[in-house]
């Protein structure tokens, strides 16, 4: 009889103290579960379907709070997880690492702790909330698309079939902009498209939210300037084209033009082709228009020199004569003044409901009166205290608060560049030092949500700052009998992304809801150098809560836009690979980079999972 044979003891790892590698782990894990316990009365408020998403973030961010680089860099020499894809299952790779520990350290070879279902628990939990958000994937492509819908989108049906066909999988309008019946007019076509394509796709509305803007800015002289096209040798190479339209129905040109020009009707209508028209325009100077064609009530006028004109200014037609022969240019449009501002210059913030205007100077070039501009939202300087950043129109502009008064704020610019730059109205203002105590609904968002509430699959929150905000919206919704609708929070200020474990645990006690990453404003609010580190961070902490990101903010914009894409931006796509969906803004480009986007994402889907590289077969 053949002697039993016992199992050889596996070796144990040589070169690294395994037994205080494995203190380590369990010292940690005592701090997450510590901190599940701590969390214990937070955790309740969480419907019990998400509460294991709720208990991973917990133990995510206790995992978190220290910096653990040098048990990673013990973990992998001996072929071990270093923790570094532990997002999604925390406290069960965590475990499964420290199993394996305990086993080499005891010298035996007993398989794994736990099954590989525990494993990717937290992925599946992912997915099917990206799935019960966002709707199906679709062609074995994980990450959704997502396009922001121009004006067009409303009365152009083969835009939106041409979208849906191609790939995008949620519409997003804007409540910003358009009307309720361009809205619906949207919706209306994608739910066709939809039906045709055989593909679902969501509805997301972003609620305009409260956001920051500078003011109306006084109106400035009307006028009227056009001039002929020129060579490099400055000789003219085609003339200006005037459009001179009856004033009492201001007929639209029929083609493009460089200036119109309203006049009285009686005196248009004896203008005929050749006419000769002369005038001394708004600088003394003697200039001429000669009439090359009619059309209806219209005329087609052209100037072979640079003219500026302003309201009062004299025609007088080389025809007719006497006081006939003369017609008065009147009901020109006044612009809105722009506020030109450099390095130096001071800006005053204004609680006044009255337009803007630029600075004056003396014959010196001293400032008379400082440039100001009003706020959209007055309430908001309250809380603004000196030495605080302003930035504005995407950080274009940027200053530091000098002075607080009753009424103003006076800004001192420090960021433009050395030619200025042009300030307009309803333009961006970011404040990122400052905490605003805004409501996170606006009067303008609660009278639109009653028509979101019954149209979109999905309701955007802007500038969700405290869990409050997110409070008030269920609130909201729930009293309009839409408490299932979806909810995604657009992080967009350095007060959301600081806040963010808080907005997600918020988040978790909705039945539906995802993040979306406003680069733009993080962009402003928490500067370019850290934008790279905050986008990571945030893809981490959603991936631990199992809440399903929309990557946002000029992805693809020089494609959409210009036709061409930058070769940063196709990478910066490609990124965007990780989150659960990404989002296009409109262009006149727009379907080409659908197309763009849908293959990045297809070829990168095979390259890379989340942070993990997927070693498919490369081709040589």
């Amino acid at each position: 009889m053949r002697k039993a044979v016992r199992p050889r003891a596996a070796p144990k790892a040589r070169g690294t103290p395994l037994e205080p590698l494995a203190e380590a782990l369990r010292a940690l894990r005592s701090e997450l579960l510590l901190a599940e316990k701590q969390s214990r009365d937070m955790l309740e408020l969480v419907p019990k379907p998400r509460r294991d998403s709720a208990r991973n973030l917990i133990h995510y961010l206790a995992l978190r709070r220290r910096d653990i680089r040098h048990l990673q860099d013990e973990l992998a020499p001996v072929g071990l997880s270093s923790l570094g894809r532990a997002e999604s299952n925390v406290l069960y790779v965590l475990e499964a690492v420290l199993g394996v520990l305990e086993r080499l350290t005891a010298g035996t070879t007993s398989g794994l702790p736990q099954s590989r279902a525990d494993f990717n628990k937290g992925r599946a939990l992912l997915e099917s909330n990206t799935a019960a958000l966002l709707g199906p994937g679709r062609d074995g492509r994980a990450v959704r698309i997502m396009v922001t819908m121009p004006s067009d989108a409303a009365h152009d049906y083969a835009l939106v079939r041409e979208l849906v066909s191609r790939g995008m999988d949620a519409m997003r309008i804007n409540c910003a902009h358009d009307t309720p019946e361009e809205w619906a007019a949207m919706i209306a076509n994608v739910r066709r498209a939809e039906r045709e394509v055989g593909h679902h796709c969501s509805v997301l509305m972003d609620l305009g939210g409260p956001k920051l803007r500078t003011g109306a800015i006084a109106r400035g002289e009307p006028v009227v300037s056009f001039r002929p096209r020129r060579d490099a040798l400055g000789r003219v190479t085609a003339p200006a084209r005037v459009w001179l339209t009856p004033d009492r129905s201001a007929v639209p040109a029929p083609l493009a033009c460089d200036a119109t020009l309203p006049l009285d009707a009686d005196w248009l209508a004896a203008l005929e082709t050749g006419d000769a028209i002369r005038l001394i325009d708004a600088r003394g100077a003697r200039r001429s228009l000669r009439v090359v064609a009619e059309h209806g009530e219209g005329r087609w006028a052209e100037a072979a020199r640079a003219t500026y004109v302003t309201n009062g200014t004299v025609l007088t037609s080389s025809r007719v004569k006497g006081m006939k022969a003369k017609c008065r240019v009147l009901d020109l449009p006044a612009p809105e003044q722009v506020i030109v501002v450099r390095q130096g210059d001071t800006l005053l913030l204004t609680r006044e409901t009255t337009p803007g205007h630029p600075a004056t100077f003396d014959e010196a070039g001293r400032v008379l009166v400082s440039a100001s501009i009003p706020c959209t939202l007055p309430e908001a300087l309250g809380a603004i205290r000196p030495g605080e950043r302003v930035f504005i129109d995407d950080g274009k502009v940027g200053g530091v608060v000098r002075t607080v008064g009753a009424g103003q704020v006076v800004v001192e610019i420090t960021r433009a560049r050395p030619r200025g730059e042009r300030i307009r109205s309803d333009k961006g203002i970011n404040l990122p030092d400052t905490l605003l105590a805004l409501q996170g609904l606006t009067e303008k968002d609660l009278l639109d949500l009653p028509f979101v509430a019954r149209n979109a699959d999905l309701v955007g929150l802007s500038f969700v700052q405290r869990p409050e905000d997110i409070s008030l919206l269920a609130g909201k919704l729930h009293e309009l009998g839409a408490a299932g609708k979806g909810v995604v929070l657009k992080i967009e200020t350095r007060r959301a992304f600081e806040s963010l474990p808080g907005l997600l645990l918020a988040a978790l006690r909705l039945p539906r809801a995802g993040i979306m990453i406003a680069r733009g404003d993080l962009l402003v609010e928490c500067g370019y150098e850290r934008l790279a580190e905050i986008q990571e961070e945030m893809l981490w902490l959603c991936e631990a809560a199992h809440i399903p990101v929309i990557w946002a903010t000029q992805v693809l914009e020089g494609l959409a836009q210009k036709g061409l894409p930058s070769r940063a931006e196709i990478t910066d796509a490609a990124m965007g690979e990780r989150a659960e969906c990404v989002m296009l803004n409109k262009g006149p480009h727009i379907l080409a980079a659908v197309d763009a986007l849908v293959s990045i994402l297809n070829r990168m889907g095979k390259h890379q999972d989340k942070k993990t590289s997927r070693l498919r077969r490369l081709h040589f």
